[in-house]
């Protein structure tokens, strides 16, 4: 069944893939980003030539993920646009490298805000459409990092991305009874094919990162990068990200995974997720909340009544 969908941060990454794989797969898709008449513009224009050279249903739109007015409105304008809204992708994210202590208490609550707060922002503004409906889908690009292998230099990126996967546990939780489904997606390092490691912000505390350079850790930024990239196999692809989003959203409701994960260097993310996971299901069903691991289905009757 074709979807109405919405992707944050869908100008480059794994989003504007998503959001182009999903338009093949014959969904009505929102690739989001801000700045669409600014920085963005080209993006915007190379989102409309795709959509005619495909045929295919993609629409770029103005979301910042930092504005709860902008969120609002852009969710406003989908549900105008076509009278329902299905799928809402949390892709929107940035990283940072550097050592811990050199970056400032500001940076660490910026990182914060885009890699989690703006799930909030975005979930506000959509979720009472979702409701509404009694069906839906959230999915969460989450990553390896939450639970796998940590280097270090990349703390306050790691500890912003543990802290949404967290909040998508338990939203997961929360939706359930509305027929609202979750699914979190958990792609490993790729040290190519995405502007995360080109782009990673740096400290701001330069004297304080000097510290570290010119110290015992002298050389190691480049050691971290270099330990990453000998890692991820050649053949990595970060399109397969995008593909598991699109059979996510194909597969048939109650029958989504809860995780998946895409992870070519393999660091041990699957292994923990798959106990935390077991573990959190099996203390909601020891409590008898064991209905909220599976979405209700709601039928005409039901969704009269509630």
């Amino acid at each position: 069944m074709k979807q109405v969908i919405i992707i944050t941060g869908a100008s480059s990454g794994f989003g504007a893939l998503t959001a182009k794989a999903l338009a093949r797969a014959e969904h009505i898709v929102y690739a989001s980003m801000r700045e669409t008449t600014g920085r963005n513009a080209e993006q915007v224009v190379a989102v409309e030539k795709f959509a005619a050279e495909h045929k295919v249903d993609l629409r770029a739109i103005e979301l910042d993920v930092a504005s709860e007015q902008s969120a609002a409105a852009a969710i406003q304008q989908i549900v105008a646009d076509n009278g329902r809204l299905y799928v809402v992708v949390h892709n929107a994210g940035h990283m940072v490298f550097g050592p811990a202590e050199a970056f400032t208490p500001e940076q660490l609550a910026e990182l914060y805000d885009v890699n989690v707060l703006s799930t909030q922002r975005v979930n506000r503004a959509a979720l009472p459409q979702l409701r509404k409906q009694r069906k839906g889908l959230v999915v969460w690009v989450s990553s390896s990092s939450a639970a796998g292998g940590t280097p270090p230099y990349l703390a306050p990126y790691f500890a912003a991305k543990a802290g949404m996967d967290a909040l998508a546990v338990i939203y997961a939780r929360e939706l359930t009874r509305w027929g609202v489904e979750t699914s979190i997606i958990v792609p490993g390092a790729f040290t190519g094919g995405t502007n995360h490691f080109a782009h990673a912000g740096s400290p701001d505390d330069k004297a304080r990162a000097a510290e570290y350079e010119g110290g015992p850790y002298a050389g190691f930024a480049d050691k971290v990068r270099k330990g990453f990239a000998s890692i991820v196999p050649p053949d990595a692809d970060i399109s397969a990200v995008a593909e598991a989003i699109v059979r996510v959203v194909d597969a048939p409701f109650g029958k989504r995974p809860f995780r998946v994960h895409i992870d070519p260097t393999q660091d041990g993310a699957e292994v923990v997720n798959a106990v935390s996971d077991r573990v959190r299901a099996e203390l909601l069903r020891r409590i008898g909340l064991g209905d909220l691991l599976t979405p209700r289905v709601l039928t005409t009757k039901s969704q009269n009544a509630a």
